[in-house]
């Protein structure tokens, strides 16, 4: 994303957060997105993150070969390294590919279709109608799919280690309740909102320039998920950086 189309990012989220004309088709329009956003995601994110819980604690376990570290140390590390890392970040990779997609091909069929055009003759806000409801959705459900893939990630890592006998389920409850820091969720949680906001919003934006055709629809599309993936990994390491 170059400056140029960062500054019609900019101006576009301006539109967006314009003053809406009537507040209760927006509610309507926000439940619904919430509903595709989170409960559609549930099940993919609640797979994905109980095997990455259960691979990381076979990985761990694996790469332990010294008899002077206890196995509780199996639990902690898979407990910290899924709160801060993996949930919150390929959670919202994962999400950039299915939701940013869907965002991205909706807008710019709209686009090519004239639909975007037939809501501004009307003198209706289009990216405050179109986009603000999918943010909202985005910055509350995105936070809420990463506390459950936490739990899931450490769940998962109970289950592959006590099957796999890396680890008894003694050693590992104890490792996943000693020294827990409860500032890595507020960490996750800031990272989550951010992505949140960066799914819903850059492929929004991709989509509401589309020009042309439905080939030109399918590569913007593209480009919101290349582009999203980018931005969440660039976020990601600036949030950590700032906090902690």
């Amino acid at each position: 994303m170059n400056f140029t189309n960062f500054g019609k990012y900019l101006l576009l989220l301006k539109a967006v957060f314009r003053r809406p004309e009537k507040f209760r088709i927006y509610l309507k329009a926000i439940f619904k997105q919430m509903d595709f956003i989170g409960v559609g995601s549930l099940g993919l994110i609640s797979i994905i993150s109980t095997f990455i819980g259960a691979v990381m604690t076979l990985q761990i376990a694996f790469q332990l070969v010294s008899d002077f570290i206890p196995k509780t140390i199996i639990g902690s590390v898979n407990r910290d390294s899924s709160i801060l890392e993996l949930s919150p970040t390929i959670s919202a990779i994962v999400l950039a590919g299915k939701i940013g997609s869907a965002i991205s091909s909706e807008i710019g069929t709209m686009r090519v279709s004239e639909q975007i055009d037939a809501l501004e003759i009307m003198g209706i806000n289009s990216p405050g109608y179109l986009i603000l409801p999918k943010i909202i959705a985005g910055i509350t459900m995105v936070p809420i799919l990463v506390i459950i893939s936490m739990f899931l990630s450490i769940t998962g890592g109970y289950i592959g280690g006590t099957l796999s006998g890396a680890v008894t389920p003694a050693e590992y409850m104890q490792g996943i309740t000693t020294d827990f820091n409860p500032y890595t969720i507020t960490v996750a949680l800031v990272k989550a909102f951010v992505f949140g906001f960066i799914i819903t919003s850059v492929p929004a934006y991709e989509g509401f320039y589309v020009k042309g055709g439905a080939l030109e629809v399918a590569q913007a599309s593209t480009r919101a998920v290349v582009v999203s993936c980018i931005s969440i990994l660039a976020c990601d390491y600036i949030v950590t950086q700032l906090l902690l």
